[in-house]
């Protein structure tokens, strides 16, 4: 019997096959090749072809479409690579380079600033154990060599050395930093505050008024400063209507320190004295 026979004498499904095959004997078992066991060997291996047959799935001409799009892209992406690979590693080693030169300078530039500090320190302390000479010296070093913050403070600080022996010198220098573009503007501010303090004991109340009234102007960091200054200047001059101006405006300033406030209102209080009499 043909083994499709076979299956419906014995009432099997194809699936039921796969099971029943999976027990078939081996060749060398089998009896008489009309015996039941050549039958199903035999329907075994039509099965397995069937299966086999039916697990190959026919390409439809999307996959086709799909594939050969696949190919060409990846042979675009290959020759993208081998034209332009050069210039990729090229461009990575210019990455890799630059920021270690980033890093390297940085490093750099933080271990000058260090030193700057702990020497602009030593020069301070020079200063407070009163000797003004040592200080003076290393603070010019700082200002030929130091990194250009701690020179520009090392030029600050140095004229306050010089003043304690030559006043006319540190007024010169503070006049300098004053008159500097490359000075930040508060830097300025303070060189031109420090050289007219220096200078109210011995100029008039014209140059100080000169001096010191730029600073005065609504929202100026030192306003108050240069307004108790102009204040005391006046009344060396005797111009208390000017004196009184100047530190009625530090009283009525919210802004002003309160210690500074106090002061005002006592010179006040004087000018008012002096105006009676």
């Amino acid at each position: 019997m043909a083994p499709a026979g076979f299956v419906w004498e014995w009432g099997l499904r194809a699936s039921d096959l796969a099971l029943v095959c999976s027990f078939a004997p081996e060749k060398g078992q089998l009896g008489r090749p009309d015996s039941t066991k050549s039958r199903l060997l035999g329907l075994c291996v039509l099965t397995d072809r069937i299966i086999r047959l039916a697990a190959r799935k026919t390409p439809t001409m999307a996959d086709i479409f799909r594939e050969v799009d696949e190919e060409v892209r990846r042979d675009q992406a290959l020759l993208f690579w081998k034209k332009y690979q050069n210039l990729f590693l090229a461009l990575a080693v210019l990455i890799v380079a630059a920021a270690g030169a980033w890093r390297f300078y940085t490093d750099r530039q933080r271990a000058e600033a260090e030193a700057a500090g702990a020497r602009f320190e030593a020069a301070l302390a020079l200063s407070r154990e009163n000797k003004p000479a040592d200080a003076d010296s290393a603070f010019q070093d700082l200002i030929k060599q130091g990194p250009k913050g701690y020179a520009l403070l090392s030029r600050l600080r140095g004229a306050a050395e010089v003043a304690a022996t030559d006043v006319p010198k540190a007024v010169s220098i503070y006049d300098v930093i004053a008159a500097d573009s490359t000075v930040p503007a508060l830097l300025q501010d303070v060189a031109r505050l420090r050289a007219a303090m220096l200078r109210l004991d011995d100029a008039d109340a014209a140059e100080i008024k000169q001096r010191l009234e730029p600073l005065t102007k609504a929202g100026a960091p030192f306003r108050n400063s240069a307004r108790e200054l102009l204040g005391y200047a006046a009344l060396k001059a005797k111009d208390y209507d000017a004196a009184a101006r100047w530190l009625d405006e530090i009283v009525v300033d919210v802004q002003a320190p309160a210690a500074m406030r106090q002061r005002a209102e006592t010179l006040l209080g004087l000018v008012a004295g002096a105006k009676s009499r």
